[in-house]
């Protein structure tokens, strides 16, 4: 087993541009090949991911499941994902980062095609947790091969620009519910939203022609043949690596805990406690997407002018406060429109900094195992909330189940991050 690379042996490179295009306007073409198949790749599993609590609403009224239940369907879905993140890691450590993101990209396109398939909530919630699988391994693959590929000075905006995939790919789920709602009924509509979901597939062809694997992890995977020396499953718990992984998973545990609690059950406590039609509440929804995508925007942009720890701390904050505005005042719709882009801002921006910052706290023979499982960890503790905040609700209102398990979640992440380094600019090296 190799050890850690000291702390006086890191390197970082000085970030001369930090204007948000730079790392775009320098890259290479298999840069940008890279760049463009990630984030595409990400745009379509947030499609995947939100599609569910979009349709969450007529799926209890057609199979009269209680909210606590049609929330332990996006939990199972996220608990899974973190084995599968783990696993996905490991794997991308072992036989390649490329390989791993074509087996789970198609993986979890397969299943989504099975969830429009179910005939009852059992069959839809095993198909959503095998989907899980896929779906926590295609982001831990993803993320490491665009940390790697991207020179240090501009991993913070690249991998942050990456991440606004998702807020596309969130608005593309909106986008076919607003269709499919409209010229479909219900009993059907949601079925095909399920059918868009597998659309993911198709990206593999793109992968298999124009995406290589990065030269540091071939190379690093060339040196453990020769040696022997393959990195073991459980080695991220190992050594001077052991605190890294425990605060680098409460981080992550705080800033999807915090999202997931949210933008899991903003469309149901819109329709809800707020008496919109599913129609109605596509421009509620699209401001809050709007402000998604912005923030990772700017997200990307801060993770390499201040740092990936200070934005973790001032967007957690700023997160904790537009969620008790958006859900503890009595204020009028307009006014929680308008609310909706901060919300969105806040409660996605941070994310940009995290791919990059994962990548960076580990060595590269460890680093799909260690990011996969950090990242994926917080998913699984984080799933917890979509079921907690529905049974939550029963008790309560949604919008103080909601603002409860935000404001613990993101309290969580702002003090794990700023018990962790600053890692802005850290050049990665082979082995290690």
């Amino acid at each position: 087993m190799s050890t850690v690379e000291p702390s006086q042996a890191i390197k970082t490179a000085a970030i001369e541009d930090s204007s948000l295009l730079a790392f775009y306007r320098d890259m290479s073409p298999p840069e940008r090949h890279t760049f463009w198949a990630c984030a595409s790749g990400w745009a379509l599993d947030g499609m995947d991911f939100m599609i569910y609590p979009l349709v969450i609403g007529t799926i209890i009224a057609l199979w009269k499941v209680d909210a606590g239940m049609a929330g332990l369907a996006g939990t199972v879905t996220l608990l899974s994902s973190a084995i599968g993140g783990w696993l996905g890691g490991y794997v991308a450590d072992r036989v390649g980062r490329v390989r791993t993101l074509q087996f789970t990209i198609l993986w979890f396109s397969f299943f989504s095609l099975l969830c429009a398939l179910a005939q009852n909530f059992d069959q839809l919630l095993i198909a959503r947790a095998v989907l899980g699988l896929g779906f926590g391994g295609e982001w831990a693959a993803g993320a490491v091969l665009m940390g790697e590929a991207i020179r240090p000075q501009y991993r913070g905006r690249a991998v942050g620009s990456v991440q606004a995939g998702w807020a596309v790919g969130w608005g593309l789920a909106v986008l076919a519910q607003a269709i499919l709602f409209s010229v479909l009924p219900a009993e059907s509509a949601w079925r095909w939203m399920f059918v868009v979901g597998a659309l993911p597939a198709l990206l593999v062809f793109y992968l298999r022609r124009y995406v290589t694997e990065p030269e540091i992890a071939a190379a690093t995977r060339v040196q453990q043949m020769q040696t022997g020396d393959q990195p073991q499953l459980w080695e991220i718990f190992s050594g001077p690596m052991l605190k890294t992984t425990i605060l680098a998973s409460l981080a992550a545990t705080g800033c999807q805990g915090g999202y997931y609690a949210i933008t899991f059950w903003v469309p149901r406590f819109l329709t809800t406690e707020r008496k919109l039609s599913i129609v109605s509440s596509t421009g509620y929804l699209s401001a809050l997407i709007i402000g998604s995508f912005v923030g990772y925007l700017v997200g990307a942009w801060l993770a390499d002018r201040i740092g990936r720890r200070n934005l973790f701390l001032i967007f957690s904050l700023g997160a904790i406060a537009v969620v008790l505005l958006y859900t503890q005042l009595p204020l009028s719709n307009e006014i929680l429109w308008v609310l909706g882009f901060p919300l969105g801002f806040f409660a996605s921006g941070y994310f940009s900094g995290m791919g990059a910052f994962l990548t960076e706290l580990y060595p590269t023979r460890l680093r799909g195992s260690g990011q996969g499982f950090c990242y994926n960890f917080g998913r699984g503790i984080g799933a917890l909330f979509p079921y907690l905040v529905g049974a939550l609700s029963a008790s309560t209102s949604l919008a103080n189940a909601i603002a409860l398990f935000a404001v613990v979640a993101y309290a969580v992440f702002f003090i794990a991050a700023y018990a962790l380094p600053e890692t802005r600019g850290r050049v990665l090296q082979a082995g290690g």
